[in-house]
């Protein structure tokens, strides 16, 4: 029977927010069930229902608890290969770390007051549909990104069908659903710190993976408002605390140790969520600084090995340290301006659960779709994708944000700063996150307004080959796909 097709694991690790979709693996992206019939510019709100039970007819439906939104959720089974066997082992584990649901086969989900619903691998005999009841405008933004990641297709109801996007995104945990692009921001030093590394200035990238210079606060040189666009948040409880008579605090050494990572950490955008002085009001994502006496116990076991790098997080993206004050990810995945010192205190932490490298040797490089993506291997396009005779580039899913045209053998496209612009990037456009997103139709080589070139950085793009292979990407947004496929140039 199916497996579960829908995980979102908002864990707020500092590398990135970490989300994944585990289990998703049977779930196909917009691009892969694509009509077959002409492109469309809005395709992504024609499927999955109407948010107040129009969609398909379900054959069983799981309510359960997600434990990191820790809201109720509900999942509709609709797809023809579902049993009520089937559905009982999968309602039995609906996410990660979650109590088992409970199964109402031969009944649907209650649809009378819902954010919106999700639906996933529609037309796919695993099909399910994801009902996300509430009325909190807060968390529409969580839903949709949340179900974008899946490969699912969203549609708003209640007050998110009102354009409801998540809060003011000023201390709600929402703000805008569209990624604001990363900006290095400069300023003089607080009164009665040294002068800044750059002319006396202090110069700090408003990103999730940036940090400022060592010893300064994050928050004192930059705005966490654009880190909360670039991955999704989600408030959650730590996986715990030290006891008060902890061995730890005695020794003088550790102590200086987790005063030194603590300083670290204060110093990258990691304290928009995982600080109280710094996060949103719904609260910290997980562990956080001042979950005392040793923050470093909030961290489960797999949060920590990412921390310590060992469990590959390398699909969240990294500054080049010599771009991000000295701080480098590459090896840990907390972004430290000393690589051995941070991973000998993470890896001690590990060693002290009684944890070895060995134990993280079968976990897979953390990251869910952000992994996935990089090494998605495209088909060839489906009607109404690819390229016409004019030199029209066409996509299906929904309007797009960012359009690639690649060789055919580059990696798909990740996350900004190091893994958006493969190897063999021929062409790409982006537009602003205050414009409306390109429709299908595109002329290759043409940039129309409000959009920019990001590739080639100047000149028009190398001419496309008749009967040669490209690949086109088109993305809703960072991270987004809708449509990935191979085209041939007439």
């Amino acid at each position: 029977m199916p497996s579960p097709t829908f995980v979102p694991r908002l864990l707020w690790l500092c590398t990135a927010a970490l989300v994944g979709c585990a289990g998703g693996g049977d779930a196909a992206p917009n691009d892969e069930k694509a009509d077959s019939g002409a492109a469309s510019s809005d395709g992504a709100g024609d499927a999955g229902g109407d948010g107040g039970g129009g969609g398909p007819a379900a054959l069983g439906a799981c309510d359960y608890i997600n434990p990191f939104s820790r809201a109720a959720e509900c999942k509709a089974y609709t797809g023809s290969g579902w049993d009520q066997a089937g559905a009982e082992a999968d309602c039995s584990s609906p996410l990660p770390g979650a109590a088992p649901g409970a199964l109402r086969w031969g009944e649907d989900c209650d649809r009378s007051v819902i954010l919106g619903e999700c639906a996933i691998g529609e037309g796919e005999p695993n099909a399910t549909v994801l009902v996300f009841p509430g009325d909190d405008p807060a968390a529409c933004s969580g839903t949709e990104i949340g179900c974008t990641f899946a490969g699912g297709v969203y549609t708003p109801a209640g007050v998110c069908a009102g354009g409801g996007d998540g809060g003011d995104g000023g201390g709600d945990g929402g703000g805008s659903a569209v990624f604001v692009p990363f900006e290095q921001v400069c300023a003089a030093p607080l009164a009665g710190e040294p002068a800044g590394a750059s002319d006396g200035e202090v110069c700090t990238w408003q990103a999730i993976s940036a940090c400022t210079e060592p010893g300064r606060k994050y928050t004192d040189y930059a705005s966490c408002e654009p880190v909360y666009t670039q991955r999704p948040y989600w408030a959650g409880p730590s996986a715990g605390s030290a006891s008060p008579d902890d061995p730890r605090l005695d020794d003088p050494a550790y102590l200086a140790e987790l005063s030194w990572a603590t300083e670290q950490v204060e110093s990258c955008a990691c304290t928009c969520c995982h600080s109280t002085e710094a996060a949103p009001a719904a609260g910290p994502s997980g562990w956080f600084l001042e979950d005392g006496p040793i923050w470093v116990d909030g961290l489960d076991d797999d949060g920590l090995a990412v921390l310590a790098g060992w469990v590959d997080s390398t699909a969240f993206g990294a500054f080049d340290p010599a771009e991000n004050n000295g701080f480098d990810r590459s090896t840990t995945g907390l972004p430290t301006s000393d690589v051995p010192r941070m991973q000998a205190f993470l890896e001690g932490e590990l060693r002290r659960r009684g944890l070895d490298r060995d134990d993280f040797a079968e976990v897979a490089p953390f990251g869910g779709p952000l992994y996935d993506q990089l090494f998605y291997e495209p088909s060839a396009c489906l009607s109404g994708q690819g390229i016409d005779g004019a030199g029209a580039l066409q996509w299906t899913g929904g309007d797009a944000r960012y359009v690639y045209v690649l060789l055919p053998e580059s990696q798909s496209p990740g996350v900004p700063p190091n893994l958006d612009l493969p190897e063999g990037t021929l062409w790409r456009v982006d537009v602003a996150p205050t414009d409306a997103p390109l429709p299908s139709g595109l002329r290759y080589g043409e940039v129309p307004a409000g959009a920019t070139q990001a590739a080639p950085a100047s000149g028009a793009p190398s001419p496309l080959i008749s009967g040669q292979t490209y690949y086109l990407v088109a993305l809703r947004d960072v991270y987004q796909p809708v449509t990935r496929c191979l085209f041939v140039a007439p």
